[in-house]
């Protein structure tokens, strides 16, 4: 795997190879890796997005897992404030992790603020410089809708002074310049998912392997629900 000036590594570590090659384990598993990152400012309904995505992968029989920003920082980015720095380091991270559930053959359905487009940008070269496929999905709700929804109350506490460095209060957030795939305000879940899982199977389409059934989804429960009624 090569490595990126912008990723940090232990030192005396080497990559170790394993015996199984990324097309025998996607041949074998009847799978196809492929990371689909959801970005957006906080309520703009990637989680929604990210767990209707989910659940119509899974319950189609494909691999697929949710990497929730909130829950990340419940363990593996627990250690990780809300700085420019650390938000960059959490990018990163939640990239790397994604990378290796991809490269398992899982779908892994990043669904993260992830406000810095050069950290985003990283995590695509990563992908491409491994040959996995990436898709980013912008949820492109204004920002004075996610503060009217706010089902966390976390505009409401910064805008009282409870809550530091906040994206859309405190903090910057950088929308993509050329997504994949932009989910504009009002969309249903059901548009979304089928949006995303179009833009997912031209992508692993060009894989070099199986294209592990993307456009026989079946549908999942309860599609329409809008995604801008909550996070």
């Amino acid at each position: 795997m090569p490595q990126s000036e912008n990723m940090p590594r232990s030192d005396n570590v080497t990559w170790q190879e394993t015996n199984v090659s990324r097309s025998s384990r996607w041949r074998a598993l009847d799978a196809v890796g492929a990371t689909v990152w959801l970005t957006g400012l906080p309520a703009s309904g990637k989680s929604t997005l990210g767990a209707a995505l989910e659940e119509r992968l899974v319950l189609a029989g494909r691999f697929a897992y949710l990497l929730d920003g909130d829950n990340l920082r419940h363990g593996i980015c627990g250690d990780l404030g809300f700085d420019e720095a650390d938000r960059n380091r959490n990018i990163l991270r939640v990239g790397e992790l994604a990378r290796l559930f991809a490269d398992a053959g899982a779908i892994a359905i990043v669904a993260l603020v992830s406000p810095l487009a050069s950290a985003r940008q990283e995590v695509r070269s990563r992908h491409e410089a491994d040959g996995l496929p990436f898709i980013e999905v912008f949820l492109d709700t204004p920002l004075a809708e996610c503060a009217a929804r706010d089902p966390k109350q976390l505009y409401a506490r910064a805008r009282a002074g409870e809550l530091d460095d906040l994206t859309g209060v405190d903090q910057p957030y950088e929308p993509p310049e050329d997504p994949e795939v932009t989910v504009a305000p009002g969309t249903d879940v059901t548009t979304a998912v089928e949006a995303v899982l179009g833009s997912l199977a031209a992508t692993v389409a060009q894989a070099d392997a199986p294209r592990a059934g993307m456009t026989t989804m079946s549908p999942g429960l309860d599609w329409e629900r809008r995604i801008n009624k909550e996070e």
